[in-house]
């Protein structure tokens, strides 16, 4: 617990100094940190190369090396996502509202940094540069503690980083990570709320359940993504096609790809065929209710019958489920019970059942008519993203710069007294 808590202090040190810089001195270091990324690529690259390696030869899946791989074209982008963040807008210090009080007192609510945050990630390098960028932007230190299987690139990356802060004379305890693979490492980082503000798990439901049953911290939860798509009868079909396969087969391994379709009953008959021709490139595997599972397998569909932890659970794969549905009020019904408040879509040429689905779908994006892939930081035009948060306080859906930031009551006056 010692080396923890010396991090905790480091960090507590780094925010409040991060906390009284300017937007120049901070937008400053962070094109220092995007320049050095590409000129470290190769060493970057090597070091991540020995993690696919050791993920290969551990026997992960498809869709946890996908997420774990770093390409050159990946990390261009990965720097270039920082320069983003230096053009938006700088959060903290902004007035949010306020006024004059009868007394003559002035009361303001600014914005100021949430302090010190403990991001725990599994298998996704760019998180590393992602939270740090993000965190320094808006005046937060951090400390990261990836999962083992990304730990020769998180190091690398880290180095870099605190080498980029030195050069632009930040502290380069700002930015932190745990390295080291013991578990227990996380037990403790989850206790140390002396120093730590805020702690943002990225992974899947036994990494958040972990959080919540264990942190003394506030945490935010989200990332599970169990995200559906209503295909209603008065849908445009052909163009619904289109949306579909956007939604599931672009990244399947993503947090926001499309995991159950629902069909409405009237059509599923013409629609279901149409779209087993549509994805037959794509190589998508069906799990199917009984009603969908027939119409499928008659389409000539890979298909099996869904069981019903399969329609809890992110396949991170071509797989999807099929379930009908005779109606609005029933696929609604269908996303409270097994979605996970992420993203939801409705593809419909009503009008007034786009609002009625608005208005009853619990979940940090609605979509009418769009692919759930959009639900992403970057594609709401927030920059780069911690997390994408899945429930209702502080913060909900892709959380950019605001969400790391808090508020405090700025209360001026004349020497007055109440």
């Amino acid at each position: 617990m010692t080396a923890l808590i010396t991090l905790g202090k480091q960090a507590k040190q780094a925010a409040f100094a991060l906390a009284q810089l300017s937007e120049k001195q901070k937008n400053n270091a962070l094109m220092i940190i995007a320049e050095q990324l590409e000129t470290h690529a190769p060493a970057i690259l090597a070091a991540n190369a020995k993690d696919i390696q050791a993920a290969e030869q551990q026997g992960l899946s498809a869709a946890l090396i996908d997420r774990l791989l770093l390409t050159q074209e990946r990390l261009q982008a990965i720097a270039d996502d920082v320069r983003h963040i230096v053009s938006l807008a700088d959060p903290v210090g902004k007035i949010i509202d306020g006024g004059t009080l009868d007394s003559g007192l002035k009361v303001e609510r600014v914005r100021v940094p949430l302090g010190v945050i403990g991001t725990i990630y599994e298998a996704r390098p760019n998180v590393t540069i992602d939270v740090a960028a993000l965190c320094l932007k808006t005046g937060n230190a951090v400390i990261l503690r990836g999962g083992k299987e990304t730990c020769h690139s998180n190091r690398i990356l880290v180095e870099v980083v605190q080498q980029a802060l030195e050069r632009s004379g930040l502290p380069k305890f700002a930015v932190q990570a745990i390295t080291d693979p013991d578990r227990e490492l996380v037990m403790q980082l989850l206790k140390l709320d002396r120093y730590v503000d805020m702690i943002i798990p990225r992974g899947g439901a036994k990494l958040h359940e972990l959080c919540k049953q264990h942190s003394t911290i506030p945490i935010i939860i989200g990332g599970v993504g169990v995200c559906h798509t209503f295909v209603e009868q008065s849908a445009d079909q052909e163009r619904a096609l289109s949306v579909i396969a956007n939604a599931k087969t672009q990244r399947p391994s993503t947090c926001n790809t499309l995991e159950t379709l629902l069909v409405q009953a009237s059509i599923a008959p013409t629609f279901l065929p149409k779209l087993v021709d549509y994805l037959k490139p794509k190589n998508v595997k069906y799990h199917a209710d009984s009603t969908a599972l027939s119409i499928l397998q008659s389409a000539g569909a890979d298909a099996s019958p869904v069981r019903e932890e399969e329609l809890r659970q992110e396949w991170g794969s071509p797989d999807l489920n099929v379930v009908i549905v005779e109606n609005i009020e029933q696929a609604i019904a269908h996303i409270a019970e097994y979605g996970t408040q992420h993203s939801e879509a409705i593809l419909t040429e009503s009008p007034r059942l786009a609002q009625q689905f608005i208005n009853q779908t619990d979940a940090a994006a609605v979509y009418v008519n769009a692919s759930t892939r959009f639900t992403d930081g970057g594609q709401f035009g927030l920059g780069a993203e911690v997390a994408v948060s899945t429930q209702k306080l502080h913060a909900r859906g892709p959380m950019g710069l605001e969400a790391l930031t808090s508020y405090k009551w700025v209360c001026s006056g004349d020497y007055v007294s109440r």
